[in-house]
């Protein structure tokens, strides 16, 4: 049995930059152990996502995993996704891409032609204050301006966006947080173009630091939005390889917009399960 598999960059326009994500398209519904399966074959990919998509009639049920989790938001992993489908001519040029997953119904468009930006449709997951964690703050070694948690992550604003780039995280202490990550980020430089910046850190689940995080933005949204006054920004996630996300605010709607550009397409073989 073989599986077509592709290894895409997501958030970016040029290759080896932004974040990689592997998209396998599977032939049919895997039961239990189908999930141990899945968890293998991303472990062996050791990208922080692999995704798994299955067709649905008009729509895909996708499911993400890092090399460590299941995990029940991802981004750069959909966006991918959906670059998939179109460039391999599995959904037509103008059509939506349609995604059933353990967030609910989430949605990627094309927003002006072939080339042009792919945009998703997310749910926000906005922060709430939360109680000091000294433990936290060492491990990171920041100061914050402000500290907050949504259901998924810790939220660390730091006073410059310089301070968000000099990060350099004890991460065997991030990775004894019981929460999936940890988001730290500040306002924008000034003549960068930037709203804001951010970089995002996981290696309770497998990803010391991921290179650009879709589902962060679901929370950097909001918080820049009110902060700034602002419904339409870009952000820029500053890790080494880094990335931009457009994001625009629709209710309790995040809109997230990036490029994408295939690095590897192939077949798994003895991928049986």
């Amino acid at each position: 049995m073989t599986l077509p598999i592709s290894i895409v960059d997501a958030f970016t326009d040029r290759p080896f930059a932004g974040n990689p994500a592997a998209v396998c398209l599977l032939d049919r519904e895997r039961p239990e152990p189908g999930a141990a399966w899945m968890q293998t074959l991303a472990g062996e990919m050791n990208l922080s996502e692999t995704a798994f998509l299955l067709p649905k009639g008009d729509t895909w049920s996708l499911r993400w995993f890092t090399p460590k989790a299941e995990v029940a938001l991802c981004g750069h992993a959909t966006l991918a996704s959906a670059h998939v489908l179109w460039e391999s001519g599995r959904l037509a040029p103008d059509a939506p891409a349609l995604f059933d997953t353990l967030s609910g119904r989430l949605t990627a468009r094309r927003a002006g032609g072939q080339d042009a930006w792919i945009e998703l449709d997310f749910p926000e997951r906005r922060e709430s204050p939360h109680a000091d964690l000294p433990e936290l703050f060492a491990a990171l070694g920041v100061r914050p301006v402000y500290f907050g948690k949504n259901a998924y992550d810790y939220f660390v604003e730091v006073a410059t966006a310089d301070e968000v780039r000099a990060l350099e995280p004890d991460f065997a202490a991030l990775g004894r947080l019981p929460v999936r990550g940890v988001i730290v980020t500040a306002i924008g430089d000034a003549a960068s173009g930037f709203d804001f910046v951010s970089r995002f850190f996981a290696p309770g689940v497998g990803v010391p630091e991921d290179p650009v995080t879709g589902s962060a933005h679901c929370c950097l949204a909001p918080y820049w939005g009110e902060k700034l006054g602002k419904e339409e920004m870009v952000g820029y996630q500053a890790s080494p390889r880094g990335g931009t996300v457009k994001v625009r605010l629709e209710g309790e709607r995040v809109i997230l917009a990036g490029r994408a550009v295939t690095i590897v397409t192939g077949e798994l073989t003895n991928a049986a399960t």
